[in-house]
This record gives C-alpha cells, structure tokens and sequence, in this order.
C-alpha cells in the first residue's frame, strides 16, 4: 500500500528561500504563477502572466519583495497535488511554463559507465552484470580523475581505443563537447504528486534524480530545482540514436515542487554542493536509495549552459537544464544480475531540504491521463489572463 502524499511532505525544510511555482487557479480555470514562502502563497500574475516572463525581469527580487508586503492569496495548506484526485482548490503544477526543456547526459563518471554498460549489453539486462565485471577489469584507469575535453582525456581516449572499449558515451563523457538535448516539449512536464509513466514496450528503465538549472534568455541561471529524467535503458541501449524513444514519453518529465532563486542566502556555490536523494518505495514492500551529489559533476554549470546556449542557439522563452546523474540503479530488484527496474505503482521521492520533494507514482503510459494542454491552450489562457488585468 502506497501513501497518500499531500503539499505538507512536498515543501522545502529552508524558510529563508525564495521559491517561485504555478498553479492551476479553479476561479479563473487557468495557470498563473506564484510565490511561496512559509505558509503563504502569493498569486504573482500581476506582475508577470508566465514564470518564463517572470524570471526575465531585472528587479524580480524588488517586486516579490513588494508582492510579500501584499495579503497571500492563498495559505499552502489549500493548495492539492494530482494525487489527491479532483477538489475544489488550486492544483500544483510543474513550475515550468514557455521555457524549453533540455537535458545534458553522462555528465558523472558513474552515469557514463552504466551508459558504456547499455550499449556493450545490446540493451539486454541479463548480460549487464557480466559486462559491468569485464569493464572494470579491462578499462584499468580510474575515469572520475580525468577532466573532460583536457590532454589526460584525450589520451586516455586513445588508450581505450586501443583495447577496444571506445564508446560514443565515453566520447561526450571525457570529450570537448557534453551531450545535449531536448528532454521534454513546452509544457510537457508533470509537477510534484502526479504520476510518471512508464511504456509497456520498456521492460528494464528507471529513474534519474537530478538538478535542473532555471536559464534566462539571456545565459543567466536564475534558479534551480529538482527533476526526474525517467530513462528507458533497453531502449537507449538497443541505439543512441534512439535516446528520443528512450526519453521522451508521455508523463517522463518531472520537475518541481518548485524554482528556488539564485540570491544573496542561496547562490550556484551553494547549489554545487547539494546532495538530491532518491528513494523508490514498490508495492511488493521493494525499497531503493541513492545519492545524487552534484559536486561530482565533471563539468561546470557554466560549461553546460553554455553548451547549450551561445551564438550557436538562442532561447529567447529560456529553458531548463537538466544536468545527469550520479546515481545509476545497479542493486538487484527480481532476477540476480538484471539490476533495477521500475514496477506499476512505485513511488518515487527526489529532495532536498533545499528544495522540497519531487514525489511521483509510477504508471503505465499508455493508461495514464494523455497530454492535452499545449502551446495554443497556454496561449489563449496567457491571453485572458492579461485581458482581466492579470489577477490584480
């Protein structure tokens, strides 16, 4: 049996953040942005109609101040998670609106070998654990102390190609340049407490904890939060060049509860240092966790961004980043050898007292509520809501 989880097991545990979400307004039968702090919930439309909108504005710190002095709109306790079925109050949603959503990979050493370990498997999780002992055995160089794209790097590379063990993984995972790509359409991610999915046509996947960093259309990471990056792994394995398949699905995108702002008390110094747990608790009693520490990223934040945005590509709407993984599941779940996989009806919690907790059940995509919500439904809504004078 599975718990009912409501706002309460959701919310950040560090009163002095400044934490920025969306919601869906039942009044108004549309999405606005909101601040959070405490117990108390700030409709912010007025000052902007969109998160995206929000977090352009240069006094952004002024104007939630300002907006804070003003009477909450709501208390926390009112707000509900999908979860909890249909109510009479406002829904939380993922915080992510216009922006564009896109992901780097094999961006920790640890990733980067289960990635090898994919690929060297054909997707195929019975021969994993074997190539798993033959790659720590063979490769003999210890990959978590080389820097990517550097001289050590590539020399290493030639090292490996010489015994056989070249990869395309290892390419963007030791190389100049990390894999980039598009994680999820606009829109097209769930929030905190609603379910994730899972195809039928995916038999060994799992889950992927990880920060994700809130950009400007200008380059600027404005914030963070916290992200599922569901992944099929026979899929990816199969071919790289199937990584679309493999990643995006209906409902295999989770981001939330919530965007903390990059200020004064909290700053990207500190974001390197966290640690993102992961704990998926299974209907037969099964338990799994992990550690996600982003620390042991090879690469800068700014390295990644800039990867992704430059002369080369502009997001004028900005965009989330996902930024990998540390934790790959490897522990045994039914049959020895075959590792971890996702089963119907698990539950899966990402978090950090910094953030909050990203909770989501997991069910079969096929059966879950489809997505119908897109760019021209956001469009009129946007519209509307500017029309009525944006909640003021």
């Amino acid at each position: 049996m599975t718990t009912e989880h409501t706002i309460a097991d959701i919310l950040p545990q560090d009163d002095s953040g400044v934490y920025i979400g969306r919601i869906w307004d039942l009044t108004r039968n549309l999405p606005v942005p909101v601040l959070y702090s405490g117990e108390d919930v700030w409709d912010a439309s007025h000052i902007a109609a969109t998160t995206a909108d929000l977090l352009e504005l240069e006094d952004l710190q002024h104007q939630l101040a300002q907006l804070r002095q003003r009477q909450p709109t709501w208390k926390i306790h009112e707000i509900r998670l999908e979860s909890q079925g249909h109510a009479d109050s406002p829904l939380l949603l993922a915080p992510l609106d216009a922006q564009v959503i896109k992901a780097c990979g094999v961006t920790f050493v640890g990733s980067m070998i289960e990635r090898v370990i994919e690929e060297r498997s054909g997707g195929d999780p019975s021969v994993a654990a074997t190539v798993r002992e033959q790659m720590q055995r063979e490769i003999g160089v210890d990959l978590a102390s080389v820097v990517p794209g550097g001289e050590e790097a590539q020399a290493v590379k030639k090292a490996l190609l010489d015994r056989g063990w070249w990869s395309q993984y290892l390419e963007v995972g030791l190389g100049p340049d990390p894999e980039v790509f598009t994680k999820a359409p606009v829109l097209a991610a769930v929030g905190s407490g609603s379910p994730i999915g899972i195809p039928d046509f995916s038999s060994w996947n799992n889950p992927e904890p990880e920060l994700v960093l809130v950009v400007d259309s200008r380059g600027s990471i404005v914030g963070v939060t916290l992200g599922n990056d569901v992944n099929l792994r026979d899929v990816e394995g199969r071919s790289a060049l199937l990584l679309g398949k493999a990643k995006d699905n209906n409902r295999s995108t989770a981001i939330g509860p919530f965007i903390r702002l990059t200020t004064s008390t909290f700053t990207l110094e500190d974001a390197q240092q966290l640690e993102i747990s992961l704990t998926v608790e299974g209907p037969e009693g099964y338990t799994l966790r992990g550690i996600n520490a982003v620390s042991a990223l090879s690469r800068p934040f700014e390295d990644l961004v800039t990867a992704t945005r430059g002369d080369h590509h502009q997001y004028p709407d900005g965009f989330a980043l996902f930024t990998g993984t540390l934790f790959a599941p490897t522990q045994d779940r039914d049959v020895p050898g075959e590792g971890f996989t996702h089963k119907i009806g698990d539950v899966v919690s990402i978090a950090n007292d910094s953030l909050g907790a990203l909770v989501n059940h997991v069910g079969r995509t096929e059966e879950l509520p489809p997505w119908t919500y897109g760019i021209r439904a956001f469009s009129r809504d946007v519209a509307r809501l500017e029309k009525s004078g944006n909640g003021s």
